[in-house]
């Protein structure tokens, strides 16, 4: 199995009083377009999750939208509580491992730094912590079921690195 964690793109200002609930705040324009861009780019290089959680935050839920629009086969998109910030890892894995039958790739969209220790966590480094700027993506490959040190990091890549 693949899974791809993915941090959610381009939000407005943390604490902007537009936003009181920050569980409200929502991708910028710039921020969707951006993202869409950097989905194409993944999606040209072999980039096809088949089902894709996430955060049932809006800037999480947006980000989640426009992986599903800018795949050619359309996943499905689910909101998973275990996404929300301060991520549960066993409720992702029981998740994740449920999806085994069904689905070769995963996605999961949250939040840093939760996506950071996530990553860190699935690849043997428990407490550790990866940096996500805002819309990067990894691919971590599990052989067996997906576990705490049982992944192998595939790749990590921000916006920049696409050109976007």
């Amino acid at each position: 199995m693949i899974l791809y964690i993915t941090r959610h793109a381009w939000a407005g200002r943390f604490g902007d009083p537009d936003w009181p609930d920050d569980f409200e705040r929502p991708l910028t324009n710039k921020g969707q377009a951006r993202f869409a861009e950097v989905v194409l780019r993944l999606v040209e290089r072999g980039y096809a999750p088949e089902i894709v959680a996430t955060s049932p935050v809006v800037r999480c839920r947006q980000t989640a939208e426009i992986i599903v629009d800018g795949l050619p086969h359309r996943p499905d998109r689910v909101e998973l509580d275990e996404l929300k910030p301060g991520s549960d890892l066993e409720g992702l894995l029981r998740w994740t491992a449920a999806q085994a039958g069904e689905h070769r790739s995963v996605a999961w969209v949250g939040h840093a730094p939760d996506v950071g220790r996530l990553t860190a966590s699935l690849i043997g480094q428990p407490g550790g912590w990866i940096r996500f700027a805002k819309a990067a993506t990894a691919a971590i490959r599990f052989y067996d079921a997906p576990e705490p040190g049982a992944g192998e990091l595939n790749w990590l890549v921000t916006a920049k690195m696409l050109g976007c």
